[in-house]
């Protein structure tokens, strides 16, 4: 009997050596008990990093993080680095090759249109002035245009002991345009706001210096197709038999 007690014992401090490992931590009386567990491994798959070249805005470029992201298994880790403008994935061989095939379809560089709007002066049915005011754009991206000139308004003074200053402020005064852009299979949708401001020759009953400003706005969303002009709206002159029809045509210059 005794000796079968000590088979045991022998083969339960074995069993408990192969679960349980002894590390020392300081002080040779004290030791840390470390469990290792039997199902837990090392995640040998290999990783890769993917830098964007052409995608540098956030925002296209976290569409082609959500598009890798789709397409993979749950099991796959995809971490965004912002600051390198890259993505890090730890996937199988052939996970990789698919990542990089989706990234090379999306990171592509964006096309590049020339918007031109023309203002036509009209009176009584005849031209008698026209304007061209061209800007270059990348789908997606919003670009505005200003011409005209900046008018000084008094909107308050500070006193200072016996001088006075005027406190003044700035309104822009011309023509301002403002685009954005959106490539579409045979087009590209506009969203356009086209602001024309100028000074009337009345002065404002408020203060003697007070100008009154005129201002008119045309602001929607059309569809324009390449080298196909299209009239967004008309612009009346006060005061005039005199109106400005506002025309836009887009171009289409890279790649």
């Amino acid at each position: 009997m005794k000796c079968a007690r000590g088979i045991f014992g022998i083969t339960l401090a074995l069993a408990l050596i192969g679960s349980t490992s002894w590390g020392q931590t300081g002080d040779s009386s004290t030791m840390e008990k470390v469990t290792v567990l039997p199902n837990s491994r090392v995640d040998s798959r290999p990783f890769q990093t993917f830098y964007l070249v052409t995608a540098t805005q956030q925002n296209d470029a976290l569409d082609v993080v959500t598009a890798v992201r789709n397409i993979m298994p749950a099991d796959v880790k995809i971490y965004w680095v912002s600051g390198q403008n890259a993505i890090v994935m730890r996937a199988n061989p052939d996970e990789l090759m698919l990542a990089q095939k989706v990234i090379n379809d999306l990171d592509r560089p964006k096309k590049l249109y020339r918007l031109t709007y023309t203002i036509i002066e009209m009176d009584g049915g005849k031209r008698v002035g026209i304007q061209h005011f061209a800007m270059v754009l990348v789908s997606g991206q919003r670009t505005t245009l200003k011409q005209g000139t900046k008018i000084p308004v008094a909107t308050g003074s500070v006193t200072e002991g016996s001088s006075q200053t005027t406190q003044m402020t700035y309104l822009d005064v011309g023509m301002n345009f403002d685009a954005t852009l959106e490539q579409y299979a045979n087009g590209a949708r506009l969203r356009s706001k086209v602001e024309q401001s100028g000074v009337a020759e009345e002065k404002s009953g408020v203060g003697a210096q007070d100008p009154i400003v005129r201002q008119t706005v045309i602001e929607g969303t059309s569809f324009l197709t390449p080298d196909k002009p299209l009239v967004l709206g008309s612009l009346d002159i006060p005061g005039s038999t005199r109106h400005l029809d506002v025309e836009v045509v887009m171009e289409q210059i890279a790649p």
